[in-house]
């Protein structure tokens, strides 16, 4: 070790003394490089060569320079890079999944950088990992998964296995088919999975067959892991699961393992890095920034706020993310191997990926964020996104009406992280797109897609380094027309970055940042939460006791378990919806289209629900597709809110001088002791009013003036649209148009409309604090039986 020091010593000296040399110079020849940052030049000089115009005497001083950076070694430099899903997975070793990935496995920062960690984020919620987290109360494994297998070192695998390249190659070919291999329909026995795998596992090594086939037996044999075979799934994930179950004892099934998260704990540790080891990464080469399971929560401008990682990514609210809270279901635990890797590290970077679903999360874990700060020797680097992302990135909260730019990401981790962005990084590398041809960028645009914008000077301002640099893959885009970091590139860049780090710290004036307002982003209730595979159970238990019924007499073909598992996967879909909202629902019934009998004039909702024997009524028609099943129900269910509030519904005919006017619509609600419903007295009160109904000198009494023969939506309904809108905007298109006002600038709206502006942001924020409150989760403690039987919560 000592013998190695002392030869990256001599090295860094070599590199300062070149540097030196050009630099010393009257009129320096790095001026011939069109960069502003001397790291950016020495990056231009590694991926691109010299530059034009230098004479014999420059063009060797180049040259050698060149090569004194390609050649030092980092291989005892410790880097940790924190990430998830397909951005970290492409630095540390190219996109796992990708089917070209196989031709070159090899490289990326765990080719230059051998010691590198990756800390990853476990908040994923979509796909398999949303599949697995029905049933198991496991933290979420596919981004482990794939950051895993881009780990995966040549050297390690041949000198584990005595294998030649050839062989290694084949090796990972082997591995990348098994850990990629996706099924939807339940395998019938482990040795119908292990024959259509046959030829892969011949090409592994004895070792790696025999631990995997194991891994594999146990899903079917293990009762825990069984369950989640009837769903589907990424091989690779079971597998994951699998080896971390192998160190669990079987007689502690999963609902007991739902409270003893220090059982999981270690075994998640012991498993990982089994399987990390087996099959040829670093010991530790993946370490999750926490064991404890955790959901992603999203406020948006609007007041909005959505539960869920994979519901934000496909969310198209049409304002911006304003703040970023992470819900644990216990204590949140983390490694001593996560703390020291990052206390240790020579250089710390912050992956590109998506940004609020990745980066902020890992640093919400109590401790990361300060061991970060802690490091002052380290080099920290904020590796920037290449691209606007939809959802996420595609409206600044500085300023709505234009896309995302990088001061805005650096903002976006100011507000979100505990203590701001002080002492986690201070380069950050961006894409240079003076490389880019520009007929690829138009390209991009015509397609919607748009890259994040470097505003140099704004994050100069926000005391960071920025870099601009050609880190995008040429091969790709030249293969498949379409731009993405180059994981060889990007480790050579970071190379080059780290090893001219200390040249330049000597000779730049070093800026401040100031300490950020980070919100706290970590929640937690006083009661353990439901982990998300109870919560499924409960759905399904509940959902059990609830009559499906068709009021035609002769079969209507509809089969009520499988309108249960559909109502059942709407409800796990929007994980804002709590067990308590089922509480007023006895039956779901079905009315065909001859018998519906409710007035459509002024809507096309085709369901409501019926107090009188607290039934969701849906329109048969609406059972045959998803996306109509979908909105009927959840209009529904918020209506069912309401249980039954109203003593009296009657519309009143205005006259006067025997000109009919308009109408008055009364409601006239039950006592408290009379009436069954979800909200209390006073937040009812308070909805009818944002509803713009008037109430009366009687506090039961309410009513709305309707001018001419106008229509209007009365508060169940209303409620249950907004109750709709609120889950996903693009349910309720009524509402969306209504609450279009919103994403005007205030100064540009005339008094009236910023009235009703200041309407709807209550309306949102009753929805909120008080339907959607962020309370841990009860089941329904009874069904109503009659008027009053149920209190309201």
């Amino acid at each position: 070790m000592e013998q190695h020091k002392e030869i990256q010593d001599a090295g860094a000296a070599e590199l300062q003394r070149r540097l030196a040399d050009l630099s010393g110079r009257r009129i320096s020849p790095l001026e011939l490089f069109p960069h502003e940052d001397l790291r950016e030049k020495m990056v231009a000089l590694v991926l691109s060569g010299q530059p034009r115009g230098s004479d014999q005497e420059t063009s060797t001083l180049f040259s050698q320079l060149r090569k004194s950076l390609l050649d030092h070694s980092v291989d005892e430099t410790r880097v940790v890079v924190f990430g998830g899903g397909s951005g970290l997975s492409n630095i540390i070793g190219g996109d796992s999944r990708s089917e070209a990935w196989t031709r070159r496995p090899f490289y990326g920062l765990k080719e230059i950088f051998p010691l590198t960690r990756s800390i990853v984020c476990v908040t994923d919620d979509g796909g398999s990992t949303g599949e697995l987290m029905k049933d198991i109360p496991l933290v979420a494994l596919g981004d482990l998964r794939h950051v895993l297998l881009s780990s995966i070192q040549i050297e390690r695998l041949q000198r584990l296995y005595t294998l030649s390249i050839h062989e290694a190659y084949e090796t990972v070919a082997a591995l990348a088919a098994i850990f990629n291999y996706r099924f939807d329909r339940r395998p019938a026995a482990a040795g119908d999975l292990l024959e259509r795998f046959g030829q892969s596992l011949s090409r592994l090594p004895p070792s790696i067959r025999i631990f995997l086939e194991d891994l594999i037996t146990r899903l079917f044999a293990d009762e825990r892991l069984a369950c989640t075979l009837a769903r589907p799934h990424c091989l690779g994930n079971l597998l994951l699961a699998s080896a971390v179950y192998r160190e669990i004892d079987p007689a502690v099934g999963n609902d007991q393992l739902s409270g003893r998260q220090d059982l999981v704990h270690q075994a998640l540790r012991t498993g990982l890095n089994t399987l990390s080891s087996r099959i040829g990464a670093a010991r530790q080469a993946v370490l999750p920034c926490t064991s404890t399971p955790a959901r992603l929560r999203l406020l948006y401008a609007n007041g909005v706020q959505i539960t869920g990682e994979s519901k934000s990514s496909q969310a198209r609210r049409g304002v911006p993310v304003d703040q970023v809270f992470v819900d644990y279901h216990d204590e949140p635990r983390t490694y001593e191997d996560v703390l020291d890797a990052i206390r240790e590290a020579d250089i710390l970077i912050l992956a590109p990926g998506s940004l609020y679903s990745s980066i902020i999360p890992i640093f919400s874990v109590p401790g990361l964020a300060e061991c970060v700060r802690q490091n002052r020797h380290a080099l920290k680097i904020l590796v920037s996104n290449l691209w606007v992302q939809a959802g996420e990135t595609d409206y600044s909260i500085a300023d709505p009406e234009r896309k995302f730019h990088v001061s805005d990401m650096i903002r976006a981790y100011q507000r979100n992280i505990p203590g701001g962005i002080a002492g986690l990084f201070r380069e950050v590398l961006c894409l240079s797109l003076r490389d880019v041809p520009a007929s690829v960028l138009q390209r991009y645009a015509v397609e919607g897609k748009v890259p994040i914008y470097l505003d140099r000077d704004v994050v100069k301002e926000q005391g960071l380094l920025p870099l601009e640099c050609g880190i995008f893959s040429k091969e790709a885009l030249a293969e498949r027309g379409v731009i993405q970091h180059d994981p060889a590139i990007l480790a050579q860049a970071i190379k080059t970055i780290h090893l001219t780090h200390h040249y330049i710290q000597g000779n730049e004036e070093t800026q401040t940042i100031l300490p950020g307002d980070g919100s706290a982003v970590v929640a937690r209730s006083a009661e353990r939460p439901l982990m998300p595979c109870e919560k499924y159970r409960k759905i399904h238990e509940i959902l059990r006791d609830i009559e499906v019924h068709c009021e035609k007499n002769d079969d209507c073909g509809l089969d009520p378990r499988h309108i249960r598992s559909a109502i059942g996967d709407i409800i796990w879909r929007h994980a804002d919806i709590p067990l308590s909202h089922l509480r007023y629902v006895r039956a779901i019934r079905c009315i065909h289209e001859e018998q519906w009998r409710r007035d459509q004039r002024w809507d096309n909702v085709y369901s409501f629900f019926e107090p009188d024997n607290w039934s969701i009524m849906i329109r048969h028609d609406q059972f045959a597709d998803p996306k109509r099943l979908e909105i009927a129900f959840l209009i529904a269910l918020g209506e069912s809110l309401l249980g039954d509030y109203a003593l009296e519904k009657r519309m009143e005919e205005v006259v006067k001088d025997g000109l009919r006017l308009g109408k008055v619509y009364h409601l006239r609600l039950r006592t408290e002791t009379e009436r069954t419903c979800h909200i209390g007295a006073d937040d009812l009160s308070r909805y009818l009013i944002l509803a713009r109904m008037q109430q009366t000198g009687d506090p039961y009494h309410f009513t709305r003036l309707i001018n001419g023969e106008e229509g209007f939506t009365p508060p169940g309904l209303f409620l249950g649209l907004m109750y709709a809108w609120y889950l996903d905007n693009q349910l309720a298109s009524h509402i969306e148009y209504k609450m279009s006002v919103m994403k005007i600038r205030k100064s540009d709206l005339i008094p009236e409309q910023q009235k009703m502006m200041g309407r709807r942001k209550n309306l949102i924020t009753f929805f909120r604090e008080v339907i959607f409150s962020t309370a841990a989760e009860q089941s329904p403690a009874g069904r109503p039986q009659g008027h009053g039987q149920a209190s309201a919560v």
